[in-house]
């Protein structure tokens, strides 16, 4: 675990710092697949910069409202980008909807576009993982494996690791399907369906996991609901070949 980084008299938190390499990580990633796509480069990489800025404030535009008392004496807190103070809920809705209204606004084709976003998405929960990794909010159960991490004093899962590995096999999921020349979208739908198999299976691991009033873990239902719905779609639509050129540049 590594949640700080000290520069001299400067102490940063490797949770953000992440964060603001991972955007530009993501940023990348889209912009490669686009033009593997040929989608409009332009259009759907600005589609990214408007969901991440729209998710980073809101994210936080959300917390400081649900923290309000925490900053009321002290505002300025509220913009050090650094801060490990946000909402992932609250990112996630206003971020997508940015991104929702500005791909509308671009008249981007919606299947050819989520193909286009699906490795970024995948990236993106990657760097969250990696964040949680080293700055230490999320804990797995308890266990006697040899690759169990110290933490609180208990050997513990990784299950941001875990994650990670899960996000490496989803990535490799949409690479077949670009590979095969699929209809567009089914590439998205089975990037999703390889995700949310993977964490609805880690879920299971997490010890701190958000909790229905039943017992329920949020984000296993969550998953279970993508993987059925993302595999109920791929069912329904034939793995038309779609034209795709491959990009020489990841040949």
């Amino acid at each position: 675990m590594l949640p700080t980084i000290e520069l001299g008299p400067l102490v940063i938190p490797t949770g953000g710092l992440v964060y603001i390499l991972g955007a530009w990580l993501v940023l990348s990633v889209v912009e490669r697949s686009a033009r593997r796509l040929a989608l409009d480069v332009p259009a759907t990489y600005g589609t990214v910069v408007m969901g991440l800025a729209g998710g980073f404030v809101g994210a936080r535009l959300v917390f400081v409202a649900l923290h309000w008392e925490a900053y009321a004496q002290s505002p300025l807190a509220i913009l050090w980008p650094l801060n490990s103070g946000f909402t992932v809920w609250g990112g996630l809705l206003i971020g997508g909807a940015a991104a929702f209204f500005y791909a509308r606004a671009r008249q981007l084709p919606p299947a050819g576009t989520l193909d286009a976003l699906a490795p970024g998405l995948v990236v993106g929960l990657m760097v969250v993982s990696l964040a949680d990794f080293l700055a230490g909010p999320g804990y797995g159960s308890e266990t006697t494996l040899f690759w169990a991490i110290d933490l609180f004093g208990v050997r513990r899962h990784p299950v941001q690791l875990y994650e990670l590995l899960v996000g490496g096999l989803a990535l490799v999921s949409w690479w077949y399907a670009l590979r095969a020349a699929w209809h567009p979208g089914r590439a998205f739908l089975l990037t999703v369906a390889v995700y949310s198999a993977g964490r609805l299976f880690v879920e299971a691991y997490r010890a701190n996991a958000w909790l229905t009033g039943d017992g329920y873990h949020v984000v296993q239902l969550l998953c279970l609901a993508l993987l059925l719905g993302s595999l109920f779609l791929l069912a329904r639509t034939e793995p038309v070949p779609a034209g795709l050129s491959p990009d020489p540049d990841l040949e």
